[in-house]
């Protein structure tokens, strides 16, 4: 949200109170970290006696929830009611010391440091290993006042028939940090422009806007730099961001209210920022083998029975292309009842014995649900009755009409809601369901009442993580550790710890498969581990080209789906080509299964993500920096998805010898190169000196890694690589290779 009018001005109706001077800082005990220093900021320089009459203050507090990381907390009335910040298990207080002199106060963490001038001018530094990274300085942080009629754009506009908020709040709190010379920013959730957000306006809102709008399913208020460090609002209500956007020199953040409260986060490079950054919000677990091969699903189509999914499948074995999962999509239940729960009878009369067929061919089952209730169900009545449904002020039940007639929604902040929902996914498990696509959750109205008495707009953000955490949880309960996934399209800071995640609602383009790919770079920059996206595109049906384009795209991903809206996506329904290309990637992320299961096991302790920017991967390079049409999967391999049906893809290498590991080619990095190539090819570089484990199957991804196991080295490196190998029962071994041995 802009408050200004260029440099000196303010917008009409707005009028501002900056921070001026640290006039005092006393040390506290009682901060949620422990020992902190509190900092009392005049809206004005205090230079006689008189002038503390009738000023306004912000109380600034800085705290240590844990090593590497501060917290900041601007207040301007610290009595005001304030709705809470986001769940974080990795807080537990542990800041160094706090020191107050004569000219300044510090609070120390581990390599961070948060150091305040006392007196004027305000100046508040992070600095990282004595070096200062960032700070908050003349005009930063602010109080702002917000007539009715103000000229100032919520940026909240999206989806307000569900209620949502598109006015302006009486009130705002924000926090600028200056940007450095050539400092870039990146995050902020699953965003579909620009990799680097320099220069632009970013709401913190969940929103159903498809894959090629500014808006986005998974909002997530946290960045970090190419200056060595992060930034998380611990607000999970809205937040704008203007990211040198409105004062150029700095990332503003803003949220409605009298607080607000961020967290600096240490690096010194970006990986070290997203391990610091996901031990306090959470990890993510480990996910099952099975999940990393093909899902195959119904589509988002009406015309589909057993025999249509038997056909698929047997199609699929006769053509050698593998598939673990096979997905439902909403016509499993019957329409106009979506969710509940119950298998459209017309259709599916014996669902337990297709079930049991499905599980005797080796196969997953995955079905659709979302936190809707539509009003024919006759679990709407019983919900409603017990309580279970969001109300509005009045005490009425919150419907509306947008995807299901009359629908209600789940109020999973009621304990006993949450229950009775997990109790209908228990029986569908029972049954023979292994995981869950639980779509939605983005829609989430303001103008209700929650049974916890949870503020809406706080929710608004919160409510996917509630009720992803709902479903995993029962998964987590009857399916044990290690065996519980989900294919979720919301999410927010957190909702790392409840995978997979899928890029949402894409047209089946070219322009489109690249903004879906540059989403997923900025969600792995989010703290997100694993991504996933509909291959071909969801919104059509993708010609040839892009179909199979996408198909080496989607099977170099963490997750694989194929998935549309109106049409089936078997590969024979392309061409035959089609049906060749889907079983060289599919073969080959099947022999790549010891080394991606590794990275997922690896991301639970670590965080760092399988699918990665170039500029998390080598933040030395400046030339990788802006790179969105390119990825690491891992450390070792660096893919660029042809995005033309010509063939023709231009990239970039960072130094060293790097090896093709379709064509075994070795060319000097350091540089861009052009490429062309056919349907099953595209440019899938081994880094130089990597050691790649080689799994001895094609046909299944939940196989024993250690069993016929290759360790491929590849050229360019010397010294040793020691290689961990993790199979899918948890059996570890430990590889220790010479680089420099003469090869046989």
């Amino acid at each position: 949200m802009k408050f200004t009018d260029g440099f000196w001005q303010l917008r009409p109706g707005v009028t501002a109170l900056y921070a001026q001077e640290a006039y005092d800082l006393w040390q506290i005990a009682d901060t949620p970290d422990g020992p902190g220093l509190m900092v009392t900021a005049p809206t004005a320089v205090i230079a006689r006696r008189g002038d503390v009459l009738n000023r306004p203050v912000l109380t600034t507090t800085l705290s240590s929830p844990a090593e590497g990381v501060i917290r900041v907390r601007i207040a301007h009335h610290t009595g005001a009611a304030w709705h809470g910040g986001f769940p974080m298990p990795g807080a537990g207080g542990s800041a160094d010391r706090v020191e107050i002199t004569e000219t300044e106060g510090l609070v120390r963490a581990g390599i961070l440091t948060a150091r305040v001038g006392a007196g004027a001018p305000w100046d508040l530094s992070f600095e990282v290993d004595g070096r200062r990274v960032t700070g908050s300085g003349h005009k930063s942080q602010g109080y702002l006042r917000v007539a009715p009629d103000a000229q100032v754009d919520t940026g909240i506009v999206g989806n307000a028939r569900a209620g949502q908020r598109t006015d302006t709040a009486p009130a705002y709190v924000h926090e600028q940090l200056e940007l450095g010379v050539g400092e870039l920013v990146y995050g902020l959730g699953e965003r579909f422009g620009p990799l680097v957000k320099n220069g632009q306006t970013v709401d913190i809102w969940n929103a159903d806007g498809g894959t090629s709008s500014e808006q986005a399913y998974k909002n997530v208020p946290f960045y970090l730099t190419t200056r060595g460090y992060g930034v998380l609002v611990n607000d999970p209500g809205h937040v704008s961001f203007e990211v040198g956007s409105e004062a150029v020199e700095r990332v503003q953040f803003s949220v409605p209210g009298e607080v607000l409260e961020y967290f600096v986060i240490a690096g010194p490079t970006p990986a070290d920022v997203l391990r610091r950054y996901t031990a306090l919000t959470g990890r993510p677990p480990v996910v099952p083998a099975w999940s990393y091969g093909l899902w195959l699903s119904t589509s988002f189509t009406t015309a589909y029975d057993e025999a249509t999914i038997t056909s698929f499948i047997d199609e699929m074995a006769a053509r050698e292309l593998p598939v673990s999962v096979f997905h439902f999509d909403c016509f499993w239940m019957r329409e106009f009842n979506w969710c509940d729960f119950e298998w459209d009878a017309r259709v599916f009369p014996d669902p337990d014995g297709m079930l049991a067929r499905l599980h005797e061919r080796e196969l997953r089952v995955c079905v659709w649900i979302n936190p809707y209730i539509a009003q024919r169900s006759p679990l709407f009545r019983e919900a409603a009755d017990a309580g279970y449904l969001v109300r509005r002020a009045d005490g009425s039940i919150w419907q509306w009409d947008l995807w299901q007639a009359g629908m209600g929604l789940v109020d999973f902040t009621n304990p006993a809601a949450t229950a009775w929902y997990q109790e209908k996914l228990r029986a569908l498990i029972a049954q023979g369901v292994d995981c869950f696509k639980t779509d939605f959750g983005e829609r989430i109205p303001t103008d209700v009442v929650w049974a916890d008495g949870s503020d809406p707009q706080r929710m608004h953000n919160l409510y996917t993580e509630l009720y992803n955490r709902a479903v995993h949880d029962v998964l987590v309960a009857t399916r044990g550790e290690g065996e519980a996934v989900l294919f979720a399209r919301s999410a927010t800071a957190g909702g790392q710890s409840m995978p997979v995640h899928w890029g949402g609602d894409s047209t089946s383009t070219f322009t489109s498969m690249a903004e879906t790919l540059r989403g997923g770079l900025s969600l792995a920059m989010s703290g997100f581990a694993y991504w996933s996206h509909d291959i071909g595109g969801f919104e059509g049906t993708p010609d040839a080209a892009v179909f199979k384009r996408w198909t080496a795209f989607g099977l170099l991903s963490s997750h694989s789906r194929f998935h549309g809206s109106d049409s089936y996506r078997v590969p024979w329904a392309f061409d035959e080509e089609a049906v060749a290309v889907t079983r060289r990637f599919t073969h080959l992320k099947m022999r790549l299964m010891p080394y991606l299961h590794q990275l997922g096991v690896d991301a639970a302790r670590t965080g760092i993500p399988l699918l990665r920017p170039l500029a998390l991967e080598f933040p030395g390079d400046p030339a990788v920096a802006y790179l969105d049409r390119q990825y690491m999967l891992g450390p070792s391999l660096l893919v660029a998805p042809v995005m033309s049906a010509d063939g023709e893809v231009e990239f970039y290498l960072p130094d060293g010898e790097w090896t093709s590991l379709l064509s075994g080619e070795r060319v000097s990095g350091g540089r861009w190169r052009r490429e062309t190539h056919g349907f099953d090819s595209l440019p899938l570089y081994v880094r130089p000196g990597a050691v790649l484990p080689w799994g001895a199957r094609d046909d299944r991804p939940d196989y024993d890694y250690l069993d016929g196991l290759e360790l491929r080295v590849f050229a360019g490196g010397s010294g040793t690589r020691e290689v961990v190998v993790t199979a899918p029962d948890g059996r570890r071994q430990t590889f220790e290779v010479d680089l420099d041995a003469p090869t046989p």
